[in-house]
């Protein structure tokens, strides 16, 4: 059933909204302009007056997810210990995917429109790496290689709790017959397991500048 007709001084904001909707009920495919312009109960032609395209729409929707991500991300509890920091990074990371789950598939699982033609989308996206790279730059230092490795850190890790918050979302995990207190463990097993490699790699590193002296 349409809902009510939006204002023009409305009708950015509810095309958004309409939008959201229409993925939520269709997924990312089944979004167009004529289908918010269907919800809404106004013309086809009205969302037109806001978005250039349905890509554009579908841009700002994600540029939202992302800074809302990213505020999310800022609002954890600060730490000046840097494995707390990354620990708490981490924890809020999982905790936006499984309180957004739609918002992080947008964000993660969907083809991004041109980007070139969306800064905003590209500047909110990299706001979660930069935190995480920033963190691992300051414990590994400006020595030769130490940025890189810093980078490497950061993918390492980004990619670890990327692949944790999409199996939870997988319908596979209802069928794979875990033991009663395997998922009560998953979150702090996989974090510690993070740690432990870092704490190698950094050991490793120290190994290898003490050969070169």
């Amino acid at each position: 059933m349409p809902t009510a007709k939006a204002k023009p001084t409305d009708l950015k904001e509810a095309c958004v909204q309409a939008a959201h909707e229409v993925i939520a009920e269709h997924g990312v495919e089944g979004l167009s302009m004529r289908d918010v312009a269907r919800k809404l109960g106004i013309s086809h032609q009205a969302p037109y007056r806001h978005f250039e395209s349905r890509d554009h729409l579908l841009a700002e929707i994600m540029r939202r997810c992302f800074a809302d991500f990213a505020l999310h991300l800022d609002q954890r509890p600060p730490s000046t210990e840097p494995h707390a920091n990354l620990e708490g990074m981490g924890e809020a990371y999982l905790s936006y995917a499984e309180l957004k789950p739609l918002e992080y598939r947008l964000m993660f699982g969907t083809p991004w429109p041109e980007p070139a033609q969306h800064p905003d989308l590209v500047k909110h996206a990299l706001h979660a790496f930069d935190i995480l790279r920033d963190s691992l730059r300051r414990m590994h230092g400006d020595g030769p290689g130490r940025r890189a490795q810093a980078d490497l850190d950061a993918l390492f890790i980004w990619s670890t709790l990327h692949g944790m918050a999409s199996i939870k979302q997988a319908n596979v995990m209802q069928h794979l017959e875990l033991e009663p207190d395997v998922m009560d463990r998953f979150k702090a097993d996989l974090m510690a397991k993070i740690g432990i490699a870092l704490a190698g790699g950094e050991a490793t590193n120290s190994a290898s500048e003490k050969a070169k002296r």
